[in-house]
């Protein structure tokens, strides 16, 4: 198990002094970051935050996973890897991928 983890259903007032008190309290948090929107600054709703160690994480996990925090029940779980973005959804690096060229219709007769 790794030791970052998702946090979601955060409140939009949240900070992330308040949110490394919170986990805190089960073991030694290193980094926390809540994601912002880029043209607002505005907090998204979630957030990650890693911990020292795997026990600590699986404590984060087990204890604060639908614990309150700032009148909102937190969803805790393991961060998944980030996917490469130039190959997501099966697209390869570039843009739309594939083809080019002639797209049909219309034509001589």
């Amino acid at each position: 198990m790794g030791t970052k983890l998702y946090v979601g259903n955060l409140n939009y007032d949240t900070t992330e002094a308040a949110l490394q008190a919170h986990f805190e309290q089960v073991g030694d948090v290193t980094e926390v970051a809540i994601i912002r929107d880029r043209e607002t600054g505005r907090s998204r709703g979630f957030a990650f935050v890693e911990m020292a160690d795997n026990e600590s994480a699986q404590a984060a996990i087990e204890q604060l996973d639908g614990a309150s925090l700032d009148g909102r029940p937190l969803k805790v779980n393991e961060a998944k890897p980030r996917p490469d973005r130039g190959e997501s959804r099966g697209q390869p690096r570039g843009g739309r991928g594939g083809g080019g060229g002639y797209r049909g219709g219309g034509g001589y007769r």
